[in-house]
């Protein structure tokens, strides 16, 4: 398992990402796209890397609800 710092922005369609529940978790995951999956029934709806290194994962509910998750080592 590896260890990450992960930055979790869950976003509702009212208030968007202005109006986000931000939390830091530290964790022990397999991969992110693992951890996602145990902490969400939500579709993935886009996995990305970003230039830090970080990757990105977007969920959501097709409502205008989203969970971001920022996974960085």
């Amino acid at each position: 398992m590896k260890e990450y710092e992960v930055f979790v922005e869950d976003i509702n369609h009212c208030g968007g990402t202005k109006y986000a529940k931000k939390e830091f978790r530290e964790i022990e995951a397999e991969s992110p796209e693992a951890y996602v999956r145990e902490q969400t029934r939500l579709p993935i709806i886009e996995s990305r890397q970003t230039a830090a290194g970080e990757t990105v994962i977007l969920t959501g509910d097709g409502h205008g609800n989203f969970l971001r998750f920022t996974f960085s080592e």
